[in-house]
């Protein structure tokens, strides 16, 4: 499932995927499978986007009937 709440955190920044990537030392093409539903993260990997974007893993991740991820 996409991501799309990744990729509306990260706008609000006005942050690229490139940018993103860097700040979390991955390559743009994760940040672009992880907001496509390509590639699931690492529980490690997730915390550091949720840092850098200054989120939860629950605003960012969590998926539930209410929130889904799509």
């Amino acid at each position: 499932m996409k991501n799309l709440r990744l990729k509306a955190a990260r706008a609000l920044l006005d942050m690229s995927q490139k940018d993103l990537a860097e700040a979390v030392q991955v390559s743009r093409q994760t940040i672009h499978a992880i907001e496509k539903g390509d590639y699931n993260p690492t529980i490690k990997l997730c915390l550091s986007i949720c840092h850098v974007l200054g989120k939860t893993l629950d605003e960012l991740f969590w998926e539930d009937d209410e929130n889904e991820v799509e």
